[in-house]
C-alpha cells in the first residue's frame, strides 16, 4: 500500500461587515463553520447538486423553482476518520435532514416526530416502501419547494454540473476536498472507481490545499473546452490514520452534451455614435460563465459601448454562475447575502480582476414574472451596486434556498433551508425586484431584441445619480 502525508487545509477566513460586534462576528463564524464555505466550496462541485448526507459526510445545498437547480450551499459535518455509517433507508435519512436542517422553525418538531415515529413502526413490520414514507414526511411541510426525487429526476440535474465528470466534491472540517456522495451511475468518475469518501489532492496538477472553490472552477474554466480533467485521488482505508492512504492519478471525461448553450446577442448601432449589445441569458447552467463571456468579449471588440440583458423567462440556474457573472461587471463587490435559519447572514462577493464590460457602458436589466432565483440574484448583484437599472416587470420573487441531498437509494431530497437577500437587503421572496422603469415588453412566445425604445441617456443619468447617492 503506498501512503502518503499531507498538511491539513487552513479553512477559509469568513468576511464580515464593518462594524460588526465581536458577537455577531463570531455568529457568522459559526455559520460558516456550519454551512463550510457557503457557496464558494460548492462551486468546485463536478456534480454540483448530488451530495450524500450520511453519518460524517456534508451535505450540499442548493436553490430550486419549480423547474430546476438555482443555487448552491455546502453544509460540512464531516470528520477527518473515516467511519462506516450504519444502515439507514431513506425514511430514516429524510427525517435527520428536516429535523436538523428545514428552514421554518415554526413548523411543529413534534408533528415530524410523530409521523416519523408512525411510519418508523409500520417499516419496523415489513410493511411500506421507505421511500413512499420519506415522501409523505417531506409534504406534511406543507412547503412547495420541499420534496422527495426518484432516482430519474435526481440524475437529471447534471445540466448544472460544472465540471462535468459526475462525483460530487466537497470539504471536510480540515478544509481537505473529498468526494462527497457515489458517483452518478455511469459517469466518468464512477467507470474509473472513484468512491465517495475518496480525497481530491490535485486538479490538472494543481494542489487542493488552500485553494477556494470559485480559485478551482476558474482554473477550469480557463478551458471551457477541454474534454478531460485530471484529478489525483487519496483513498484512506480502515487502517490508515489520517492524510494517509493509496493515491491514484485518473484522467477523466467530460461530458457536457445535453447542455444547451444559454447566450444568444446581438450589436445594433445608433446614428448617434451608441452600439447597443443586446445579451439574452436563457438560464444559469454550467455553460453561462463560458459563453457570456465569449459574447461580452466580442461584442467589445465590436464597440459596444452600451448594454441590455435579457433575462426575461429565465427561472434561474446554478446561484455560483449567477455571482460568477456578476464578475465580468463588478469587481469584489457583493453579489448577495445568504441568511440561514439562525438568521445568520454571509455576503458573497464576485470575483477580482474579471470584469470584462467598461465601467462606464450604461446598462439596463430586462425582467419579467418569469425572471427567478439565480436571475434575480443576478439582477439584484448589478441593481443594488448601482450598475445597471431594470426594467419590464417586477420579477418573480423566488428568494429560497433549497438543499439537495443525494440519498443511499440513488434517489435525493430537495429541503427549503435558507434564503437570500439582495446587497441592499432586500428580501427576494415573495418581493421580487421591482423595476425602476416599469414598462410592457414583449413576452412569451416570442422575446424581441429590439432595443431601439431604450433610452441610454436616461439609463446613464439614474445610474450617476445612483452612484452620487452611494458616495454621500
Amino acid at each position: 500500500m503506498r501512503k502518503t502525508s499531507l498538511a491539513p487545509s487552513t479553512a477559509l477566513p469568513m468576511t464580515s461587515k464593518n462594524g460588526r460586534s465581536s458577537e455577531s462576528r463570531n455568529l457568522v463564524k459559526d455559520f460558516m463553520d456550519q454551512t463550510c464555505q457557503v457557496l464558494q466550496i460548492a462551486a468546485v462541485s463536478a456534480a454540483l447538486m448530488f451530495c450524500d448526507p450520511s453519518s460524517s459526510f456534508a451535505e450540499n445545498m442548493h436553490d430550486f423553482d419549480e423547474n430546476g437547480v438555482m443555487a448552491t450551499i455546502e453544509q460540512d459535518i464531516s470528520k477527518q476518520k473515516v467511519v462506516a455509517p450504519a444502515p439507514e433507508n431513506a425514511m430514516e435519512e429524510v427525517y435527520k435532514l428536516i429535523s436538523k436542517y428545514y428552514i421554518d422553525r415554526s413548523i411543529s418538531q413534534d408533528n415530524v416526530d410523530k409521523l416519523h415515529d408512525q411510519y418508523a413502526k409500520i417499516l419496523g413490520k415489513g410493511e411500506g416502501d421507505p421511500m413512499d414514507l420519506a415522501t409523505k414526511l417531506t409534504k406534511s411541510l406543507g412547503d412547495k419547494y420541499s420534496r422527495t426525487l426518484n432516482i430519474e429526476n435526481y440524475e437529471r440535474m447534471q445540466k448544472y454540473d460544472l465540471i462535468g465528470v459526475g462525483a460530487m466534491l466537497m470539504p471536510d472540517q480540515d478544509g481537505q476536498i473529498i468526494v462527497g456522495a457515489p458517483p452518478v451511475p455511469s459517469s466518468a468518475a464512477d467507470k474509473a472507481g472513484v468512491k465517495m469518501g475518496d480525497f481530491v489532492t490535485a486538479v490538472n496538477g494543481m494542489s487542493t490545499e488552500k485553494r477556494t472553490s470559485f480559485q478551482i472552477i476558474d482554473q477550469l474554466s480557463e478551458n471551457p473546452n477541454a474534454k478531460s480533467i485530471t484529478m489525483t485521488f487519496r483513498r484512506q482505508g480502515p487502517l490508515d490514520l489520517a492524510n494517509e492512504g493509496d493515491i491514484r492519478e485518473i484522467e477523466l471525461a467530460r461530458e457536457f452534451e445535453e447542455v444547451k448553450n444559454p447566450i444568444e446577442y446581438s450589436l445594433a448601432r445608433r446614428d448617434d455614435g451608441t452600439n447597443v449589445a443586446y445579451v439574452r441569458i436563457k438560464e444559469f447552467n454550467a455553460l453561462v460563465k463560458a459563453r457570456l463571456g465569449a459574447a461580452l468579449e466580442d461584442l467589445e471588440s465590436q464597440g459596444a459601448n452600451a448594454y441590455v440583458l435579457d433575462l426575461r423567462g429565465n427561472p434561474g440556474g446554478a446561484f455560483q454562475s449567477a455571482v460568477n457573472i456578476a464578475g465580468f461587471f463588478l469587481d469584489d463587490k457583493t453579489a448577495t447575502n445568504v441568511v440561514d435559519n439562525n438568521l445568520a447572514e454571509m455576503p458573497f462577493q464576485t470575483t477580482k480582476g474579471k470584469v470584462i464590460v467598461d465601467k462606464d457602458d450604461p446598462i439596463v436589466i430586462w425582467l419579467d414574472k418569469r425572471s427567478a432565483s439565480a436571475s434575480e440574484v443576478f439582477a439584484g448583484a448589478l441593481h443594488d451596486n448601482c450598475r445597471a437599472l431594470t426594467m419590464g416587470d417586477r420579477s418573480f420573487g423566488k428568494g429560497l434556498i433549497q438543499a439537495v441531498y443525494g440519498l443511499k437509494n440513488g434517489g435525493g431530497l430537495v429541503l427549503t433551508v435558507a434564503k437570500y437577500t439582495t446587497p441592499d437587503g432586500t428580501d427576494i421572496q415573495g418581493n421580487g425586484i421591482q423595476p425602476d422603469i416599469a414598462s410592457s415588453l414583449p413576452s412569451l412566445p416570442f422575446f424581441s431584441s429590439d432595443t431601439s425604445k431604450v433610452d441610454f441617456e436616461k439609463i446613464m443619468s439614474m445610474q450617476k445619480a445612483c452612484n452620487a447617492d452611494n458616495v454621500l
